[in-house]
């Protein structure tokens, strides 16, 4: 039995390093941002299987200035109820393919969006190039790890902090920004770690799904776009440092911009789903209205975009922390029968306060606000969308891999135009969430 129990515990410490420049998926990936360079060895092909699991309590309300649900009119809201909403489940499978090359596949089993397995993406990571003969590629490869494949796009620090469809361990809270930034596209990153100091830079497709026809700029739907497929441009710098023992800060400022495109999904890329069930919609939930509580600005073409992201945590004493992650962002854009060009302000704050033995439980409250200029369309005037969001929540980490929360949140639409069914509108209410994750 002893026997047993040493190999099976040095199979999980091998597993382990062999994996380590690949993010957990459990709570150790918690505040990870890019994975730093990490020497490992390697003992031939190695094949991870693993997989996240949630399953959320809805116990929302919403209302708008249209009155009551009525079946005839479409700007009235459906009457919510208490229920348990739709799980969601991904499916991870990382490989170690080579000394220093990594795979990385990722599919979903279940979603909001859709009910049958779909891959996510998948992309290979190279923190040492083998196969190349020449000395000074060992040496760049000492501090550049190079990523190839369909990923999702380095873009900013709040993505490595949001749920992604059955993964929410990352993420505190229930939901991610109302302007959710978020999309995989196919292309080639390239990070530069120098101290403490990490360089971002990437070069992609621009688009979730290519578009491999000639595009006709006749056509009114797509008139003001250039139709040529333009990538896009990805830059980063970080500083991530533990100041001491008790300090660690990390400051970052990130862009990302292209030409033109015709599908360009930066703020419409998630294809899982909110975990805001139900609310803003006049219909039932399903997969063609799966971003509750979300708002996309419409800019699929033309889009500039930067973040600047500052994440700061405090250990007074032996299980206490305190945490906080601001993101200021400034995204520009059009859809691609729009001549205008519009552009969208978001900000968001949380602090997040971890104690126990592990830091195992937590509390933390998150103000989010967005302001959107939106386009004339037929009578109704150009305007500014201002949406607010306020939210506090609570959880226990039970193990590395089993964690529940709660999260109380109010939303509310400002400025909308009589004829949105935005007009006056709020949602409001408790969310809960059974969460596993290995």
């Amino acid at each position: 039995m002893k026997k047993r129990s040493l190999l099976t515990a040095a199979t999980i410490l091998a597993t382990s390093v062999a994996f380590a420049q690949l993010r957990p998926t459990n709570k150790d990936g918690i505040n990870v941002f890019e994975t730093p360079k990490t020497e490992t060895e390697f003992e031939g092909l190695n094949v991870k299987i693993g997989g996240a699991l949630t399953l959320p309590y809805t116990m929302l309300d919403h209302s708008n200035a249209h009155g009551d649900y009525a079946s005839d009119n479409p700007l009235t809201l459906l009457p919510l109820t208490n229920n348990f909403g739709l799980p969601q489940a991904n499916l991870f499978i990382k490989s170690n393919l080579a000394d220093g090359i990594y795979l990385n596949f990722e599919l979903y089993l279940a979603s909001r969006h859709h009910n049958e397995t779909w891959v996510k993406g998948g992309f290979l990571q190279f923190e040492k190039l083998p196969f190349l003969p020449w000395d000074f590629v060992d040496e760049i490869m000492e501090y550049t790890t190079l990523k190839v494949g369909q990923f999702d796009v380095n873009y900013g620090d709040a993505h490595f902090r949001r749920s992604d469809g059955g993964l929410t361990f990352y993420n505190p809270f229930m939901e991610n920004h109302i302007m959710d930034e978020f999309a995989t596209e196919i292309g080639a990153e390239v990070d530069v770690h120098m101290g403490d100091f990490t360089l971002v830079g990437a070069l992609t497709n621009g688009q979730l799904n290519p578009v491999l026809q000639e595009v006709d700029t006749t056509q009114a739907s797509n008139r003001y776009s250039n139709g040529k497929l333009n990538p896009a441009l990805i830059g980063k710098l970080a500083y991530d440092s533990q100041v001491n023992e008790q300090f660690r800060l990390r400051v970052s400022g990130s862009g990302y911009y292209t030409a033109g495109s015709l599908r360009n999904t930066l703020f419409g890329g998630d294809r899982t789903g909110s975990n805001y069930y139900g609310v803003m919609y006049h219909d039932a939930p399903g997969s063609s209205n799966f971003t509750n509580g979300r708002f996309n600005p419409g800019f699929s073409d033309k889009v500039s975009a930067v973040m600047g992201n500052l994440f700061l945590k405090y250990s007074p004493v032996d299980g206490v922390s305190f945490e906080s992650f601001t993101t200021i962002e400034q995204a520009k854009g059009r859809k691609a029968s729009e001549s205008e060009i519009r552009k969208a302000n978001q900000f968001v704050t949380d602090l997040v306060v971890r104690f126990g033995a592990d830091e195992q439980f937590y509390v933390g409250g998150r103000y989010n606000t967005l302001k959107v200029d939106m386009a004339a369309a037929g009578n109704v005037p150009a305007f500014k969308a201002d949406i607010n969001r306020a939210a506090i929540a609570a959880g226990w980490y039970m193990t590395n891999n089993i964690m529940a929360k709660i999260e109380y949140v109010s939303q509310k639409y400002n400025d909308f135009p009589e004829s949105s069914i935005f007009a006056e509108a709020q949602f409001d209410g408790l969310m809960l969430a059974g969460s596993i994750a290995f």
